[in-house]
């Protein structure tokens, strides 16, 4: 039965990407066609295109508030879901808890090293501080980047939310994912009955949400276009080597991210180089031409199930689940975007706030939307958590094509290395036994 849900999931996430790939194309010509015209503008100096591209820019800014509409109810209700909607641990065992334990390591893993090396990868960029005063100075309202940097203790203090209602209000993510996962938790406590009513509350928000945020993206050519001419306009030519560095650090990290989890396989899964890569490439070759982990779960489900033999239970079981929740490459998708804007906008990120970023990254990514750019749109928590304005999210939607793809081929080998190495302990336990 969850093989053939998961193959049922998997043609609803491939038809989705089919219905996006002009849109992405379209989102692609809006953002260069943008950089050319503001870069026109910067050149040409004249008042009254700088007019023009300043009239242009609040369609950025509406684009961008509707992104922010529908991250909170998206985020806690994806959240909450999730928490509730584990397999009954007497069912899942050690699986269910070792699985867990796998996605947040690798995470940690991840978003540290992104932080890490982000910073020393943008450092050498030139852009001038004039231009970025200018950037700050247009972000929307609410956006702004802190100027205070709170103590270790205190951070640590406003980490539980005494108030959620008003976290949200504020926009502290970090404390409103918190209490999320902990209203999950002890929803999955109560009498099964009255926990079914409400996450049924919870999965038509999660449902509606979702809705929203694919109508937000249909209207992305013209944000991503209303964004990318004032930046341009400020930046001037460097704005185009600026994301063309993102887009090669991004494609890098994860890149290396693939290349680390083949000895976790080898070693922890105790088989052949060989005959993991042979497994994981019919999955790997489908995420990076479909930008979808889902689209990839037939394959991720025969290579475990034949090719590789592994329990019965990682095939039927796990692979679904990894597939749905564990995300690695999220971990560099979403803390290097945000050292790049940091860095775009001129504002120096402290070791207070490189940890929520971290964190935030962390929990986040168990909430990805999983439909191409989905990282990114799940990225403006984290922004948010940063201090940092969101228009960033914007820009960066704009050049995620390539990157995505370096994403969800990392995404796709986290899963079937996590379900190697823990089918592997299966089969051991089970021969011990």
């Amino acid at each position: 039965m969850a093989r053939g849900v998961g193959c049922a999931i998997a043609s609803q996430g491939a038809g989705a990407y089919l219905g996006l790939m002009s849109l992405t194309l379209q989102v692609l010509i809006a953002l260069i066609s943008g950089l050319a015209l503001g870069v026109g503008v910067s050149l040409s100096e004249s008042v009254a295109l700088d007019a023009l591209a300043r009239g242009i820019e609040p369609l950025g800014t509406l684009f961008i508030n509707a992104i922010r509409m529908t991250i909170i109810p998206l985020v806690v209700s994806s959240l909450i879901v999730g928490v509730t909607s584990a397999p009954d641990t007497r069912t899942i065992g050690r699986l269910g808890g070792r699985a867990l334990l796998f996605m947040l390591v690798s995470l940690v893993i991840a978003c540290t090293l992104g932080v890490m090396v982000a910073g020393p990868a943008f450092s050498w960029l030139s852009i001038d501080p004039a231009a970025s005063a200018a950037l700050r100075a247009s972000a929307s309202e609410g956006a702004q980047a802190s100027g205070t940097m709170p103590t270790f203790s205190q951070w640590v203090v406003d980490l539980v939310p005494a108030n959620p209602i008003k976290a949200a209000a504020d926009g502290a993510m970090l404390q409103l994912i918190i209490f999320a996962v902990a209203f999950g938790i002890a929803l999955s406590r109560i009498a099964p009955s009255r926990r079914a009513a409400v996450v049924r509350v919870f999965e038509g928000i999660l449902d509606a949400s979702l809705t929203l945020v694919q109508w937000v993206l249909k209207l992305a050519p013209i944000g991503v276009f209303a964004l990318a001419v004032p930046l341009a306009a400020r930046l001037g030519i460097s704005a185009a080597g600026a994301l063309a560095t993102y887009i090669g650090v991004v494609s890098a990290l994860s890149t290396v991210l693939i290349l680390l989890l083949y000895p976790v396989a080898v070693i922890g899964g105790r088989m052949r180089l060989g005959t993991f890569a042979r497994a994981a490439f019919p999955a790997q070759a489908m995420a990076f031409s479909g930008r979808s982990s889902l689209a990839a779960l037939p394959a991720m489900i025969t290579a475990t199930r034949d090719t590789l033999a592994l329990p019965p239970q990682i095939a039927g079981f796990l692979v679904p689940l990894l597939t749905a929740t564990f995300r690695i490459g999220a971990g560099v998708g979403q803390t290097v975007p945000i050292v790049f804007v940091a860095h775009l906008y001129g504002v120096t990120l402290g070791p207070a706030q490189l940890a929520a970023v971290a964190i935030t990254a962390v929990l986040v990514s168990f909430s990805v939307p999983g439909i191409p750019g989905g990282t990114i749109i799940a990225m403006v928590p984290v922004l948010m958590a940063a201090g940092l304005p969101i228009e960033g999210a914007g820009i960066m939607l704009g050049v995620d094509t390539i990157p995505d793809m370096f994403r969800t081929t990392a995404n796709v080998t986290g899963d079937m290395t996590a379900a190697v190495v823990l089918g592997a302990h299966e089969k051991q336990e089970a021969e011990g036994g």
